[in-house]
C-alpha cells in the first residue's frame, strides 16, 4: 500500500507572515514549489499556493503593491498522518477542496503532499 509518506516532500519551503504575495512567488519559482507555508513565531498559520496567487491576487485584480500573503492565504493547512494510505489523502483533499496536505507525525508537521505528487512514479509492488 502507497502510504502519505511515501510520496510526501519534507523539508517545505516558508516565509514569515508580512511577506508580499510576490516576493512568495519568487521564492515558489527559484525553489520550484508549487506552495510555501507561512510562519508566525515559528508557528505555521497557513498555506500559499499557486491557485491562491492565480485566484485571489491575479484575477482579483489586485493592485501591484504589496500585499502580504496572509490576505490570500489559506488557513488552516490540512493536516493527515504519514501512515495513511494515498486514497484516504485524496479524499481529504475533496473534502476541504485543497491540493496540499500537511503531513505529520505524532502531531508534528514533518512534510507536505500535493495531488501532484500523486503522479510520481512508486514501484508496482507497493499498491
Amino acid at each position: 500500500m502507497v502510504t502519505v509518506g511515501n510520496l510526501m516532500r519534507t523539508e517545505p519551503v516558508t516565509v514569515e507572515a508580512g511577506t508580499s504575495v510576490v516576493e512568495a512567488a519568487r521564492l515558489m519559482r527559484v525553489c520550484n514549489v508549487e506552495s510555501v507555508l507561512i510562519t508566525r513565531k515559528a508557528k505555521i498559520v497557513g498555506i500559499l499556493t499557486e491557485s491562491d496567487i492565480v485566484k485571489k491576487f491575479v484575477g482579483a485584480e489586485r493592485a501591484p503593491y504589496f500585499v502580504p500573503v496572509e490576505e490570500i492565504m489559506s488557513s488552516p493547512v490540512p493536516g493527515i498522518e504519514e501512515r495513511r494510505p494515498l486514497t484516504e489523502a485524496a479524499d481529504l483533499m475533496d473534502k476541504h477542496h485543497t491540493l496540499h496536505l500537511g503531513v505529520t507525525k505524532g502531531g508534528a508537521l514533518i512534510g507536505l503532499v500535493s495531488v501532484r505528487d500523486f503522479l510520481r512514479p512508486v514501484s508496482i509492488d507497493d499498491f
